[in-house]
């Protein structure tokens, strides 16, 4: 598997989860678009572009289960997250209810709309570690008030790497008359996804994370029941268009100005490539081997898991709950003593390493970490 990917072989990659890497044969198929691109700008841009992005569309509204004219594409989650936030109709007072583990430019992005507007961003704590779908529920909804409009949660957790229970979540809350919004930048291509199953009334999801894209590929689904409101970033040529299509939703956010449209048509290609391999299955041996080390990782640190080691709750990452005074020195170090690429990550004042499994990933490359993580808890560094 190591040979598929353009990755450093001098270097144990075990942050797939924060940009993803792209495998040769999808990057030789993005290197393809953008020659295509500079040899005719103009017509790939207005006719050729324009065209595949259609099927782009169609493949991957397929593969994550909505339909085709609900989903647009965009570069990445944070934008379809601003999109969200700047569009919703919050007025003074209003809350939208969230947790304490969710990602931290998502927070900042609806904190920033919500101070705008006078109303609040509910960051509910959810006390760790979490024993079972019961209980994280029963603390989400201790957050609900009467003035509470949206929910706005995690499928995938970034910095604690949890499955969250998103389905039952959204059905309580289309039961309590709320708006659901889920970021789901960790989800395409490393758990199942059906968006139709799901019921998320916005979702966002990462395509050059688990799906292995180009850098710069995102998706927004938004049910035609909620695409009216929703505004684009940026107005431009899709507003009032000469050419209107079929949906006025694709035209505004589709849109939205020069672009290199290359990862967005390279998608079709890691379908493939998944197909090609095998990738249900791949993905089935990661989250096994992630399961099977995280036992010897939590007794190294003398630590509790988060969530119980289970299918339920892990996926390809599994973070490690550690004490540092250094944390900044701590990935110093596992990157340039150890040559180990891995996240220190930080959720409400505690830190956890937080290690990717993906197709390339062997037992030796866990045995790595943890060497070097008995080392560093010896001279203090962790402990």
């Amino acid at each position: 598997m190591k040979s598929l990917f353009l990755l450093n072989p001098d270097i144990t990659f075990l942050n797939f989860g924060s940009f993803g890497a792209c495998p040769k044969p999808i990057f030789e198929v993005y290197q393809d678009w953008q020659v295509k691109l500079e040899r005719e700008p103009v017509q790939f841009i207005v006719k050729t572009a324009i065209d595949a992005l259609e099927n782009v569309r169609q493949e991957l509204s397929a593969f994550v289960g909505c339909a085709q004219e609900d989903l647009v594409l965009v570069t990445n989650p944070s934008y379809a997250i601003n999109t969200i936030a700047k569009s919703f109709p919050l007025q003074a007072g209003d809350e939208i209810l969230a947790t304490n583990l969710e990602y931290g430019a998502c927070d900042r992005t609806w904190e920033y709309y919500c101070t705008q507007r006078g109303a609040r961003y509910i960051r509910q704590e959810i006390p760790l570690p979490i024993r079972s779908k019961e209980h994280f529920m029963e603390a989400f909804w201790k957050g609900y008030s009467k003035r509470t409009k949206a929910i706005f949660i995690s499928h995938i957790t970034s910095a604690t790497g949890l499955i969250l229970p998103v389905k039952e979540l959204c059905a309580e809350a289309k039961a309590r008359g709320l708006i659901t919004i889920v970021d789901g930048a960790h989800v395409p291509g490393h758990i199942p996804l059906h968006l139709g199953e799901l019921q998320a009334d916005i979702y966002t999801g990462a395509c050059h994370k688990w799906m292995m894209g180009p850098k710069g590929s995102s998706f927004l689904y938004v049910h035609k029941t909620h695409q009216a409101w929703v505004d684009p970033l940026v107005i431009s040529w899709g507003y009032r268009s000469p050419t209107p299509s079929e949906s006025l939703f694709i035209d505004w956010h589709q849109t939205s100005g020069t672009r290199d449209y290359a990862a967005f048509l390279s998608l079709p290609a890691c379908l493939q490539f998944r197909e090609a391999h095998g990738w249900d299955e791949v993905s089935a041996a990661c989250k096994a081997l992630v399961r099977r080390h995280a036992p010897r990782f939590c007794a190294l640190m003398e630590t509790e898991a988060l969530a119980p080691i289970s299918e339920e709750w892990l996926g390809q990452m599994f973070s490690i709950p550690i004490k540092t005074n250094q944390p900044l020195e701590l990935k110093r170090l596992l990157y340039e003593a150890y040559r180990i690429e891995i996240p220190v990550t930080e959720y409400n004042g505690r830190n956890c390493l937080r290690y990717s499994i993906q197709g390339f990933n062997t037992e030796q490359d866990l045995d790595t970490l943890y060497q070097a993580m008995e080392a560093l808890k010896k001279e203090g560094i962790i402990y």
